[in-house]
Formats: C-alpha cells, sequence, structure tokens
C-alpha cells in the first residue's frame, strides 16, 4: 500500500482526530480512505445522472429489430477479431 504525507492546520487535525474517535475508524488512515471512498462514489453517480440526462435528452426511443443486440455483437467480434 502507497503511503502519502499530508499537512493539516490545528483545527482541521483535530476536526480528523474527533471523527476519528466519533466514527469508529481504526485510525486516521481509514477516516481518509473511507472520505476518498465517498466520493469516487460521488462521482460515478455524478457520471451516471449525466448519461441519464443525455439520453433523456436524445429524444424518444426508436423500436429496434429483435436481433439488433446479436447483430451488433457480431460486428464488434469482427472488427475486434480483424475480420
Amino acid at each position: 500500500m502507497a503511503t502519502m504525507n499530508i499537512s493539516l492546520p490545528e483545527p482541521l487535525k483535530q476536526f480528523v482526530d474527533e471523527e476519528v474517535r466519533e466514527g469508529g475508524f481504526s485510525g486516521t488512515s481509514d477516516y481518509v480512505r473511507d472520505l476518498i471512498r465517498q466520493r469516487q462514489r460521488e462521482k460515478a453517480a455524478e457520471f451516471l445522472r449525466k448519461l441519464i440526462a443525455e439520453g433523456l435528452a436524445s429524444g424518444p426511443a426508436t423500436p429496434q429489430e429483435a436481433d439488433f443486440f446479436d447483430k451488433m455483437r457480431e460486428r464488434a467480434r469482427a472488427r475486434a477479431g480483424g475480420e
């Protein structure tokens, strides 16, 4: 696991120490990892919301043939295999 050192002003350090004590974290590193994971989930949710909005803005859905996705997979395999 990689190590990262950060410098905090005393009020922020006290806040983090309090969060570690009250939040049941095993230590400061555990707390910071949790914050990073939360931000990763937020970014993923933001991206998903963006994709949904783009999809909604793209207009109504159009019906496709029953084998539409099968044909799409075949074309993708052909391109990947160089055929």
